[in-house]
C-alpha cells in the first residue's frame, strides 16, 4: 500500500483578504533563507529590504514579523522572488502558518501583534 502525503498549498492558510492586489506583493527573498513553505512568517532585513524567515533575536530587522509567504520559494543559493501577504485587511488560519522552530510563546505573541498592526489577523 502506498501512502501519499499532501504538502501545503499556496495560500492554503488564507481565510479571507479584502483584495489580493492590495494585500499581496512580490518581494525578494534573501539568498540563504532556504526552502520555504507557504505560510512561513517572514521578517524584512532593514538594509536592502529583502525578506527572510522571521528570526527572533536578530538585529537586522528580520526579528520583526513583516508578512507571510504565499507560496513555496527556494532561496537556498540565490535571491528569489516570492509573493507575500504584507498588509490587510486579511485573516489567516494561525494553525496553518509557520513560525521559526524553537520560537517561544512570547516571540510568537510579538510576531502576531506585529502582523495585526499590518492588518493581518490570525484566527
Amino acid at each position: 500500500m502506498t501512502t501519499l502525503t499532501e504538502g501545503k498549498h499556496a495560500g492554503g492558510f488564507l481565510v479571507w483578504e479584502v483584495l489580493r492586489d492590495f494585500t499581496r506583493e512580490t518581494v525578494t527573498i534573501a539568498s540563504g533563507a532556504g526552502k520555504l513553505a507557504p505560510g512561513t512568517v517572514l521578517g524584512k532585513i532593514t538594509t536592502g529590504g529583502k525578506y527572510t524567515v522571521l528570526t527572533p533575536g536578530a538585529t537586522n530587522g528580520s526579528q520583526n514579523a513583516a508578512g507571510i509567504l504565499w507560496d513555496a520559494v527556494d532561496a537556498t543559493d540565490a535571491d528569489a522572488p516570492g509573493v507575500v501577504i504584507l498588509r490587510g485587511p486579511a485573516i489567516v488560519n494561525r494553525h496553518e502558518i509557520s513560525f521559526p522552530e524553537g520560537a517561544t510563546e512570547a516571540q510568537i505573541t510579538t510576531a502576531t501583534t506585529a502582523l495585526a498592526a499590518l492588518g493581518v489577523i490570525l484566527r
